[in-house]
């Protein structure tokens, strides 16, 4: 399956860094996914915490943003807990919303990528790197989500 620009995001279900469920259909705002390989890995954190420092940036513009990998609950807290990010981490252990979203490797790892779902959940903008190294930064994300308010998209 491919995941198309305007097109409807399928729901799906994931627990996040409180053992809660989170649930794309329960979130009422646009929402930024974030997939990334792994907690406590340079790029990873790099991003995640550059990310984090423009989170009052992405919720002034009623975007919520989560991050998405196959690490477990516990590993979670502690990458939230030390660099305290202010955004959920989501488990995805077997890379199925990955799969989803194209964004599972054939060795089953998760490669880094970036999705704005609007609120009636259709796919507005995304970008995967095509190597691990590279990453968006918050102000590349920040333009993008001003330019799709301005479209009214948003």
């Amino acid at each position: 399956m491919k995941l198309e620009i305007n097109q409807p995001v399928p729901d799906f279900e994931l627990i996040d860094d409180e053992g809660k469920t989170f649930r794309l259909y329960d979130v009422q705002e646009p929402l930024l996914i974030v997939f990334y390989p792994g907690d406590e890995t340079p790029v990873c954190t790099s991003q995640l915490c550059d990310y984090n420092d423009g989170i009052h940036i992405f919720r002034d513009l009623g975007v919520e943003v989560v991050g998405i990998s196959k690490d477990g609950i516990e590993s979670h807290q502690k990458f939230k807990k030390k660099y305290n990010l202010q955004f959920r981490l989501l488990t995805d252990s077997e890379g199925n919303v990955a799969q989803m979203f194209g964004c599972k490797t054939l060795l089953g790892t998760i490669n880094r990528a970036v999705f704005l779902v609007g609120k009636n959940k259709e796919l507005l903008w995304y970008h995967k790197e095509t190597l691990s190294v590279f990453r968006r930064t918050k102000e590349e994300l920040i333009e993008v989500i001003k330019k799709l308010k301005q479209e009214n998209k948003i």
